[in-house]
């Protein structure tokens, strides 16, 4: 373990729709209000989607990312991560405008295609407040969330260009071939920074040896590397918990996870924040600050954004 960890909540995302929780913040006003309640509590970053303030279904409204970055940015230092993965079905174009437009520090990258399957939960969740609900997670039973060698390059250039730091999005073992791929050919540069995905139906099953195994195989392609977690569903805190064990950094929040324990909902991402925070500190690590934070991962600083 080491004595800091880096904590991102993961604010809102594209995943879960209004209808599964009454908490899920929706307008920009809520993702800020819910980023910066985060920050207070522990977490360095925020990883930023947003949402039709009317409906809450993700979109790629540049104007809606740019009214919740700079809300941020006004309130305090916190690390920004805008997603290109963004919501299922954008194009590789709408996914990539907010890192040229706003030059994070931070941006998702996802390293790899797969079938990002949500049309499960249409098992539990019967009535939806919106009729676009059940179509979006229907709609994956037949669904490739594509992410080619292609666009993989020339997400690659864009992210060079903008001074934006990949976060790595490794969803299954294959896909860390893949950035060992665009280390080996020189799109990226070493040392990189990996967030295992696990527990998405489509990817790697959420489990203690199935992280130990990606930890390990990145090691023997890659070397060093930083790393993160985040894990869809209820196994959350464990595998948060095991990526501390691993000297590891972890991301919790609302978009992984709607709960905070079995049977109880999270009111609040800062809800999350501050039970990892004292797990964390239960294992004698520390969260980072967002000025540790961009030490550690090698980030070009909150002044050399573009909002």
């Amino acid at each position: 373990m080491k004595e800091k960890a880096v904590i991102t909540a993961a604010i809102t995302g594209g995943i879960h729709t209004p209808s599964m929780s009454p908490f899920l913040p929706v307008t920009p006003r809520q993702i800020v209000e819910e980023a910066v309640a985060s920050y207070e509590a522990g977490a360095a970053v925020a990883h930023i989607h947003v949402r039709d303030p009317e409906t809450g279904r993700p979109t790629p409204d540049v104007n809606l990312i740019k009214e919740v970055v700079t809300g941020i940015k006004r309130r305090c230092d916190m690390i920004v991560c805008i997603t290109t993965g963004g919501g299922l079905g954008m194009t590789a174009e709408q996914r990539l405008i907010p890192v040229s437009a706003f030059k994070p520090e931070l941006a998702s990258f996802n390293a790899g295609s797969l079938n990002f399957a949500l049309f499960h939960a249409l098992d539990k969740f019967k009535e939806f407040k919106f009729d676009w609900e059940a179509q979006y997670l229907g709609m994956t039973e037949d669904f490739i969330f594509p992410n080619t060698f292609k666009s993989m390059r020339e997400f690659t250039a864009i992210f060079k260009d903008s001074g934006t730091k990949p976060e790595f999005e490794v969803y299954d073992s294959g896909m860390i071939n893949n950035v060992a791929f665009l280390i080996e050919r020189g799109y990226v540069k070493k040392p990189v920074y990996i967030q295992f995905v696990m527990g998405i139906l489509g990817g790697i099953t959420a489990t203690p040896e199935n992280l130990q195994f990606l930890v390990d195989y990145a090691k023997r392609l890659i070397g060093e590397f930083e790393f993160s977690v985040c894990v869809a569903g209820r196994a959350q805190f464990p595998l948060c918990t095991h990526s501390l064990l691993l000297g590891g950094n972890c991301r919790v929040g609302l978009e992984d996870n709607l709960y905070l324990e079995k049977g109880l909902m999270a009111g609040s991402n800062a809800d999350q924040v501050k039970k990892i925070v004292r797990i964390a500190r239960e294992l004698g690590v520390e969260p980072a600050t967002a000025r540790e934070a961009r030490k550690i991962l090698g980030l070009k600083g909150i002044d050399k954004v573009n909002f």
